[in-house]
């Protein structure tokens, strides 16, 4: 008789980069009203990690990283999503990381607005679970540059590169660090 897969948690933590900010100016800068932001639970700029096998896995302009939950200088996540659980064991989670660190989620792949943090939360979710992370973080960007300000200030924002202290960059060289 074979023995049950364990299952593993799987948590969204969602930071606002903007810790606020981003809420209270959306309605004069990019047009978006108050009730349409607050429509949002959560609206800001976002940035979004992967809690599971008892660490926090983001992606950013240094590749993936890697650290115990909470323990950027971002502090604790502003809100966290369950996401449910998978049986995907750390072993197997670990080697795809490396793939993906090795093909679409290089550091140099990424890009503030199309290839970002919540893309890499968004794949691993899918791996892990079957499920999507909510859509309010995935269709932020979208929604942003459909506005006269997000594509005034477009040239501005890609040329940023968001690294986060705290962390280890991942590789297959050093495993979880």
């Amino acid at each position: 008789m074979e023995e049950p897969q364990a299952l593993h948690p799987v948590k969204l933590y969602v930071y606002d980069l903007s810790k606020g900010m981003a809420r209270r100016l959306s309605p004069l800068m990019l047009g978006k009203s108050t009730a349409r932001a607050r429509a949002h639970p959560f609206w800001g700029l976002v940035h979004t990690s992967i809690i599971v096998h008892k660490d926090e896995f983001f992606y950013c302009s240094g590749g993936i990283s890697s650290c115990p939950p909470g323990a950027t200088l971002l502090g604790p996540p502003d809100s966290v999503v369950d996401l449910g659980n998978t049986e995907v064991t750390e072993e197997i989670f670990l080697e795809y990381l490396s793939s993906l660190g090795e093909s679409a989620f290089r550091g140099e792949s990424y890009n503030l607005f199309e290839h970002n943090c919540n893309t890499f939360s968004n794949e691993v979710a899918q791996f892990l679970t079957g499920k999507k992370i909510p859509s309010y973080i995935t269709d932020l960007p979208a929604e942003v540059l459909a506005t006269p300000f997000g594509q005034a200030l477009r040239p501005l924002l890609d040329s940023i590169q968001i690294q986060l202290p705290g962390g280890n960059t991942f590789s297959r060289h050093n495993g979880q660090s």
